[in-house]
């Protein structure tokens, strides 16, 4: 192995930069060069890439983003864009490839190992933290810090002014961020996908409070958050499933006034949560990922997907990696619950 690709796919993630960067130093200290894959599979689909090297990537590990720049795709690819990517990778001189990013990124990294043979090495980049296989991605814990610190910060007016607060993170097929964070921020209720709210049971609760004193409460809601006997806009198709929805946020919100009374207000953090410096332990996690990527490219270890299991980094099939979402431990979910009033 002399030369490696690196691309980084789908939704910017705090923690990308310090995969290419630990990637760019371990194949420099082996004796490789790096090739960086401009705005994900993108990049090879138009032959868009440059060589990395120690300077090109000094300074970058507390630097949000990705400084090879992203797109999205979602898998199955039409079959003349696959052709156009191996054809382009086969051009490019490169011996196998590193593809950092979430779930559709990575199905595509296994169609293409699949299809093409192509030697690949998936590292997982994931906000939501739903990818099977790992216990975390990097991005999960900045984002969770994110959410924390707002939830602190909304305490303050929702008692100050005796209201309801919905605040709503990410989370569209899984409520990690939602009830790590909630629990984090003292939030009072906790609405994730996994888990569909009775609505008239929360409003209850809601009341109950107030007749008790508590004059606030502070609910987390998760954008996929299902309620019973109501619809719920969520795209489920292949196609479309990045498409917007009407926010949860703002129906639940619309319905806790119209059931008790009480003023509510809806704060959306949306993008938020991904921006800025990363954490500590995502860059920790992100240099962990990038060195291990380059031993198993080495070892000819291909078709597998960097993984965290018990603080060890280790490597699983990229096909299990893809198989199904992980969804929040219930050990943890009933936690939350402890502290809610539903």
């Amino acid at each position: 192995m002399k030369k490696i690709g690196i691309l980084t796919g789908g939704a910017d993630c705090p923690g990308m930069n310090s995969v290419i960067r630990a990637v760019v130093r371990k194949s420099v200290q082996e004796g490789c060069v790096v090739t960086g894959i401009k705005n994900g599979w993108n990049g090879l689909v138009n032959n868009d890439m440059r060589v990395l090297d120690l300077r090109m990537t000094s300074g970058i590990l507390d630097r949000g983003g990705t400084i090879l720049g992203t797109s999205r795709m979602v898998s199955p690819l039409p079959t003349e864009t696959m052709s156009a990517i191996y054809e382009n990778y086969r051009r490019s001189g490169i011996d196998a490839l590193v593809a950092v990013g979430g779930e559709d990124t990575l199905k595509i990294a296994l169609d293409l190992y699949v299809q093409f043979q192509l030697p690949i090495v998936g590292v997982p980049k994931s906000i939501d933290n739903e990818l099977s296989g790992t216990d975390y991605a990097f991005g999960f814990d900045t984002a969770v810090n994110i959410a924390t610190e707002c939830i602190d910060r909304l305490h303050t007016t929702a008692e100050s002014h005796h209201r309801i607060i919905v605040i709503e993170v990410m989370g569209r097929h899984t409520g990690w961020i939602a009830v790590q964070a909630g629990i984090a921020g003292g939030a009072n209720f906790m609405l994730v996908p996994e888990f569909p709210v009775d609505i008239d049971k929360l409003c209850n609760a809601l009341q109950e409070r107030n007749r008790r004193g508590k004059m606030y409460s502070i609910i987390v809601v998760s954008e996929g958050a299902q309620i019973k006997g109501h619809f719920n806009p969520r795209a489920e198709s292949p196609d479309d499933h990045h498409s917007r929805s009407p926010k949860i946020g703002e129906t639940i919100a619309k319905l806790i006034e119209l059931k008790t009374g009480c003023e509510t207000r809806v704060s959306v953090l949306g993008h938020i949560q991904r921006g800025g410096t990363p954490t500590a332990q995502d860059r920790l996690i992100g240099t962990r990922f990038g060195v291990k990527s380059v031993e198993l490219i080495l070892a000819k270890q291909f078709g597998k997907m960097v993984s965290l299991k018990g603080n060890k980094i280790q490597c699983v099939d990229m096909s299990l990696a893809v198989s199904r979402r992980k969804t929040i431990d219930k050990d943890l979910y009933y936690i939350a619950t402890a502290f809610s009033d539903i």
